[in-house]
């Protein structure tokens, strides 16, 4: 818009001028294309809702089909206020219309308009129509405060400009008339226009089954802490290379993470957020995966349980948001238990000696805040282990009793599993086991009232600090709703900087989610004939003539020609995608091309 009307700012207009006829046609122009994507009209150049690593909004030039030439300018939607406010000049009556209509969309900040509003489905998050870019440009916001003088105070810029000698000298050219033949010019790009639905939406993976023949993985991460999310709700927490919780490559159980048990104290039934690990079947069941986070939504006998899964980009945190509904016509009483097994160690190091590797974890219940930080006795002077925290808030309720535990033998008790423990068997408290344990787990529970139509909150935090000081600041931070409300917020910007960087879209990151599957639970339907494998007669030493460790998972891509070279392109960016997410993978290229 500001190509066609920014010269009125300081230029006279007239009447059945080619000037004039211009300006007048790309104003309707944007009001038609507006009309017809039932939106808001005012397209131009601004920002629009993606940021760098500096979390700056970026900035483009955007535009109407049928007015400029450049192709796929129906792909983007934002709508920028100051466009409209030029517009003021021209057509000041629908202008008017059109910024009431933008400021019923609470588009008005401190200083007036924000800079704009993005409809893009690609840059929206789930459930999201549009998003408010909350900035404040002064170029944009100088052509907006020239407009409106012009059209208030009776166009004081152009008196400014026409006393200038030299203007004067120049003031037929803005006289020109309209040619009387028509030229002749090749169509815009109208074929472009679509509507709003045929653009496609951010890409999710949804699971209606949480029991698959191969578990469906997400992996979420902020750079240092890593989190992996299965569609049954099995997965593991790192932190650099430590393992935060205990995680086994299992296809068949997948029973090994962080989880959430809930029990209806009256009728005595229990089930988790997710199928694990308690695997008891919901009425109906949802995993929804997305780049910044995971969702998981069942219903039971009328509970709807809704949970939210992200990594904090500010602190090395994770936090589960469980919303649990009361759908039914009678008050419930429900009791919800967290639970996790506490590593602490590199996760090869728990792998090789789990019962030594446990021996040095020290655990402490922290009260009045309710939370249990855990830590590793140095072995040496010259070690240094971080804290661990794991907290859980309850929100919108106030607990009728509240316990945690440390020790699982007494959680789960002997013969017994994480299936059904014996802490779920036996109503009360947790015991409060606190200290050097055998076998440490962080668990934390509250019991609570539901009312009818009632919903509460929990939020599930676990994380790691330097220090047991600094575990105490995060579970003081993330008492605050707000502060834990900023973390889901802050992942979506993450997300889009990280994909940014290296250069995918989010079709490319849930492409690559889907092949770290494969990759993390054994699949036989990938391995070579068994004939071949059994042919074998080298080791893993055979992979260092080729610089291959053999530590770490290997994806073999094999090339005979150049024609599969946008496939190595894709693979390599798959690997950045990993290493990004703390997924260390080993890319093997076997090129056959015999033209070298």
């Amino acid at each position: 818009m500001f190509e066609f009307l920014m010269p009125l700012l300081v230029m006279p207009g007239y009447g059945d001028t080619l000037l004039s006829q211009s300006c007048a046609a790309a104003v309707q122009r944007q009001i038609d294309y507006g009309q017809q994507r039932h939106l808001p009209w005012g397209i131009s150049e601004s920002g629009y809702n993606a940021v760098d690593a500096a979390h700056n909004y970026q900035y483009h030039a955007f535009g109407v089909p049928g007015l400029g030439l450049r192709r796929g300018l129906a792909e983007d939607t934002v709508i920028t206020p100051h466009a409209t406010m030029l517009a003021l000049m021209v057509a000041p009556h629908r202008a008017v219309r059109n910024l009431l209509r933008l400021a019923a969309q609470n588009l008005i900040g401190r200083f007036g308009f924000f800079e704009a509003v993005d409809y893009t489905p690609a840059r929206l998050r789930r459930g999201e129509t549009f998003a408010v870019v909350r900035s404040f440009m002064a170029h944009h916001q100088g052509m907006s405060l020239v407009a409106l003088a012009n059209v208030l105070l009776e166009r004081p810029m152009y008196r400014h400009f026409e006393a200038e000698p030299m203007f004067q000298a120049t003031l037929p050219l803005l006289q020109e008339r309209i040619p009387r033949l028509a030229a002749v010019s090749h169509s815009t790009e109208l074929h472009d226009m679509r509507a709003p639905a045929e653009i496609p939406e951010m890409p999710v993976r949804v699971y209606t089954e949480a029991s698959t023949a191969l578990p469906g993985v997400q992996l979420l991460s902020n750079g240092r802490y890593h989190v992996m999310l299965t569609n049954a709700g099995g997965g593991y927490s790192r932190w650099n290379e430590l393992g935060v919780t205990r995680w086994r490559e299992d296809t068949t159980c997948d029973h090994w993470g962080t989880f959430c048990y809930i029990r209806d104290v009256e009728s005595g039934k229990v089930w988790s957020n997710t199928l694990q690990p308690t695997l008891t079947p919901a009425d109906s069941f949802e995993a929804t995966f997305t780049e910044p986070r995971v969702e998981f939504h069942r219903r039971d006998d009328a509970i709807e349980t809704h949970t939210d899964i992200a990594v904090s980009p500010e602190d090395d945190i994770e936090l589960r948001r469980v919303r649990i509904s009361n759908r039914s016509r009678t008050r419930r009483t429900i009791e919800v238990t967290s639970y996790a097994e506490v590593v602490l160690a590199p996760a090869m190091a728990d792998a090789m000696h789990r019962a030594f590797s446990n021996l040095f974890v020290q655990t402490e219940i922290v009260q009045p805040r309710v939370a249990i930080l855990c830590t590793r006795r140095p072995r040496a002077s010259t070690e240094h282990w971080p804290c661990m925290l794991h907290l859980l808030v309850l929100r919108g309720a106030d607990s009728v009793e509240t316990s945690c535990e440390t020790d699982r033998a007494k959680f789960v008790g002997r013969g017994n599993s994480v299936c059904d423990p014996r802490a779920l068997q036996e109503s009360g408290p947790l015991s409060g086991t606190q200290g050097a344990v055998l076998d440490p787990i962080v668990a934390i529970r509250h019991v609570f009232v539901l009312e009818p139509e009632q919903s509460v909150t929990l939020d599930m935090v676990t994380g790691i600090g330097e220090d047991r000081a600094a575990c105490l600041a995060l579970a003081e931070k993330y008492q605050d709703k707000h502060l834990s409300d900023r973390v889901f917020d802050l992942a979506w910007t993450h997300s889009q900087v990280a994909l940014r960087q290296i250069n995918i879209s989010e079709a490319d990151a849930q492409l690559y989610g889907r092949l770290a599957g494969r990759v993390l639970y054994a699949n036989g339907s990938l391995r070579a004939d068994a004939n071949l494998i059994a042919a074998n007669r080298r080791g893993q030493s055979g992979l260092w003539g080729y610089s291959i460790a053999g530590d770490l998972p290997i994806v073999l891509l094999q090339i005979k020609d150049l024609g599969n070279l946008e496939l190595v392109r894709q693979m390599v960016q798959a690997h950045a995608y990993w290493r990004l997410k703390g997924f260390a993978v080993d890319l093997v290229i076997w090129n056959d091309d015999r033209g070298g």
